[in-house]
């Protein structure tokens, strides 16, 4: 007796299909003992059993097969406890998102949360400092993160006081096609010397229906929602980018809860309106 189980009664030790040992052999995670040189048999330790169920609580975790396999490679216990601890943040992470957006769908089908006021306001010409790049819809996150911060970092190194809140300027073809332009911006008190990204930009004055969303951007889609349906029941819409102001944002607070995020809807507006 040699001591090794076949891949079947390894799977059935582990609990893990043989498809899937298969595979973690192919990417290397769990290399078998033997593989019999004529018919391709695997064979496994008994000794194995114990890291086959690490890496499957690990799965059952959602960590990445690259990662368990750095994770089972790595000697040092405390760089061991890093890679543990970043996996466990972002499931946090992630458990915090999933509880939001379900207590969004649960008063979505209720019906329970109500819609915030909507006002019409004329914005005057706006002189800013601003970056504008076309974004896909996936590197929105981060590039949006970096250019917020980029402005601010030239508006504090030129001694410039913002003259307002950071906001965006969205255009069409971003929401429609998931890839477009938009332009980051901060009020400036004065204009800026151009450094890299950052030039001076003035924004045009516009006439706009105005909605504020309160909280995290998971739901955001409900005020959007809330200022379509305002602005075409009265015929008021014109052609024209979506400008929004964060009030309250991630350069302020890490608290999404906490965010303020004035949407305006470009309209045609008359005196009584």
């Amino acid at each position: 007796m040699d001591g090794t189980l076949t891949i079947g009664d390894f799977a059935k030790a582990t609990q893990i299909s043989v498809k899937t040992l298969r595979h973690y052999h192919d990417v290397g995670l769990l290399v078998p003992a033997r593989v019999d040189a004529t018919s391709g048999y695997r064979h496994y330790r008994t000794d194995q059993i114990p890291v086959a169920q690490v890496i499957r609580r690990f799965r059952d975790l959602d960590m990445p097969l690259a990662q368990i396999g750095e994770l089972l490679n790595t000697a040092d216990p405390a760089t061991r406890s890093e890679l543990i601890a970043a996996h466990l943040a972002r499931l946090e992470h992630q458990l915090v998102e999933t509880q939001s957006a379900v207590s969004s769908l649960r008063s979505l089908l209720e019906g329970s949360t109500s819609t915030p006021p909507i006002s019409h306001r004329s914005d005057p010409s706006i002189r800013t400092a601003a970056i504008a790049e076309s974004i896909e819809l996936a590197d929105l996150s981060a590039w949006f993160q970096g250019a917020i911060g980029e402005i601010h970092v030239t508006l504090a190194a030129q001694h410039i006081p913002p003259g307002g809140p950071a906001g965006s300027v969205v255009s069409d073809r971003f929401f429609t096609d998931e890839s477009g332009e938009i332009i980051v911006f901060v009020p400036s008190t004065t204009a800026i010397r151009p450094v890299g990204r950052v030039v001076n930009l003035v924004l045009p004055p516009v006439e706009l229906a105005v909605i504020v969303h309160n909280g995290s951007h998971a739901d955001i889609d409900r005020a959007y929602g809330a200022l379509a349906a305002h602005v075409a029941e009265r015929a008021l819409s014109v052609d024209g980018p979506i400008r929004e102001r964060y009030l309250v944002g991630g350069h302020d607070t890490d608290d999404e809860q906490e965010w303020r995020t004035e949407i305006g809807w470009p309209i045609f507006r008359t005196a009584s309106n």
